[in-house]
């Protein structure tokens, strides 16, 4: 594979963040539900039967409401590792002003032979007319908002308003046109609000959101509202509310994230930090236009009568950040396994045995406890310089994530800084902060890469790639989506034809291999990455989009292989035909001499 090939599926912008159903999956139907009901029994939960409309979702599913977590969607038959639980676009989506001249505004594909843009608000762009046309029922409005919040914005780099801004004034736009007592609006309006419980933070960040809309709708206060069902300040909290609780990410394929979407079945799975299926966008999708395809994938298999359990946080986060997050967010704390289990130790939050003998350590939090290696008892010395370092990175991540965008040197020089001060204190590649410094790394570092690119600095990119792969490995189950992209794209970085490959490799540097080895290794890379993205983006879906090219990379690989073994097996037969050839001339002369004497 040469750079240009991997250089052309990795755009700088949609580097990083899918629909055959699988055997079971029936026709979708709709599911009544009531508000939330709540039982005296914290073990049970009951049937949904009467009160809001949802479409779409399986035979094999259910809404339930239980006393502890509410209103969820509850598996009624078995659901293998996989398969694909729920599949359906999204109420409303809008992609992230960075990638509104690289994806198509009405399918979110990204560009692969260019995109036509609109000519009236010269903002958004499709992938041809038939996008177009079908964008056209919301964009007619979107394009004269745009236009007007252009003419008005203070600065070029504010012309066009958030993905946030965009895609509530597209929810509304909608609600008016179904009609307020329409199903599609009573999904909306049945997504949780927490208005009555919102953190200072949030309350700042809504409030701002809110009086961009009604900017944005070209509106003069609040109250000119009415138009779009909503008649008091309250509704307008609400509407945000709802909107910031029940977002997803709209990523790629390789699961960048590339604008905010709305879904309100998909809202009603319930958190675990450990959950049993996944969110994600995979196109795979036959017709076009029926994308984006948000679909609920089954991570692990999942019994009949059980919670279908999603992630709303970033689980490689230690206990306390995620916990923070939730509680910011969604307002509510985290009693999972991965949560209450305070006797395991986590790997988000371990260092390596003082003592080197393979066993680990809690990271230190108090300087004052003792902290010891849970395998020979060995105890970290040093648990305030420990600390002083996690300090120091999680410092180091925050800026570096703050400046990725707008200074690469100077976050690349951050990240390269500070990666070999917290391996020296002892962390674990699946320890916080580390782990998100080694992958803000690899990004950064790919993001480098060029078609001059020198052997060194490829293969120090394949390295942090495995350093990635090996803390996600230890953290995420077998095919995480998460893990399952970072093993890609360590399979295709090894594919990437080497510069000038290494004949003798130093004795101190056994990683990665050069040459045909090198070749090998990705080969038996990216098998075991398809098998991880079959799962994490759908066995029916063949892993998605990304599937797909692994399994063509896979067999150019097999190809590529076969001829250097062909040629590896013609060399030693043309040496073995020249050995008997030898032979047999030594033994005409043998004879010819005998003959003579």
């Amino acid at each position: 594979m040469s750079f240009a090939s991997l250089k052309s599926q990795r755009q700088s912008k949609a580097s990083r963040s899918y629909v055959n159903y699988p055997d079971n999956f029936q026709e979708p139907h709709s599911t009544t539900i009531p508000k939330v009901i709540h039982s005296n029994d914290s073990d049970t939960s009951t049937r949904s039967n009467e009160g809001t409309v949802y479409y779409g979702i399986p035979e094999n599913v259910e809404v339930r409401v239980s006393a502890i977590s509410g209103r969820g969607l509850w598996a009624k038959k078995s659901i293998k590792a996989g398969s694909v639980i729920i599949s359906l676009r999204p109420h409303s989506f809008a992609l992230a002003s960075l990638y509104l001249d690289s994806h198509c505004s009405s399918c979110a594909a990204a560009s692969s032979s260019g995109l036509l843009r609109c000519t009236g608000c010269r903002t958004v762009w499709y992938c041809n007319a038939t996008c177009q046309t079908n964008d056209w029922s919301l964009h007619r409005l979107e394009c004269s908002a745009l236009r007007k919040w252009a003419k008005s914005a203070p600065s070029r780099d504010l012309s066009v308003p958030n993905d946030a801004v965009r895609c509530l004034g597209r929810i509304l736009w909608q609600k008016r046109k179904e009609g307020f007592n329409s199903s599609w609006s009573k999904e909306i309006d049945a997504l949780q609000s927490h208005r009555h419980s919102l953190q200072p933070r949030v309350v700042e960040n809504s409030t701002h959101l809110a009086h961009s809309l009604v900017r944005y709708l070209g509106l003069s206060s609040p109250g000119d509202l009415s138009e779009f069902g909503i008649l008091s300040a309250g509704d307008l909290t609400d509407l945000i509310s709802r909107f910031v609780t029940n977002t997803f990410a709209l990523t790629s394929p390789s699961l960048t994230p590339v604008g905010v979407s709305v879904s309100p079945l998909v809202a009603l799975f319930n958190h675990s930090c450990d959950p049993g299926a996944v969110i994600v966008f995979p196109r795979s999708s036959r017709n076009p236009v029926d994308e984006p395809q948000m679909q609920v994938i089954a991570l692990r298999d999942i019994s009949p009568n059980e919670e279908i359990l999603t992630s709303y946080i970033d689980s490689t986060l230690p206990r306390s950040l995620r916990q923070a997050a939730l509680k910011e967010t969604y307002d509510f704390t985290c009693h999972c396994k991965l949560c209450d289990d305070n006797n395991k130790l986590d790997p988000r939050e371990s260092i390596w045995c003082p003592r080197s003998c393979g066993g680990m350590c809690p990271t230190p939090i108090d300087e004052s406890k003792t902290y010891q290696c849970t395998k020979c008892g060995a105890v970290v010395v040093t648990p305030g310089l420990i600390m002083d370092e996690l300090r120091i990175g999680q410092e180091a991540l925050a800026k570096a994530i703050s400046i990725q965008d707008t200074n690469h040197d100077k976050a690349l020089q951050l990240t390269t800084n500070i990666i070999p001060r917290l391996v020296s204190a002892g962390l674990a590649p699946s320890c916080h902060p580390l782990l998100a410094l080694i992958g803000l790394h690899k990004l950064l570092l790919l993001s480098s890469l060029s078609s001059d690119i020198a052997q060194e600095q490829l293969d120090e990119t394949v390295r942090i790639a495995a350093k990635h792969y090996m803390g996600l490995n230890a953290i995420l189950c077998d095919g995480h989506p998460v893990r399952a992209v970072a093993l890609a794209e360590l399979g295709k970085l090894l594919a990437v034809d080497e510069p000038r490959p290494i004949t003798s490799a130093p004795a101190d540097i056994a990683f990665p291999p050069s040459g045909p080895p090198r070749l090998k290794a990705a080969y038996e890379t990216l098998v075991r990455a398809r098998h991880e993205l079959m799962i994490g983006f759908g066995r029916n879906n063949d892993g998605g989009e990304l599937g797909r090219n692994v399994r063509e990379t896979v067999v150019s690989l097999e190809k590529e292989l076969g001829v250097w073994t062909q040629g590896i097996h013609n060399t030693l037969q043309d040496l073995l035909n020249s050995s008997r050839k030898r032979i047999t001339i030594e033994c005409a002369l043998v004879d010819l001499i005998c003959g003579v004497c």
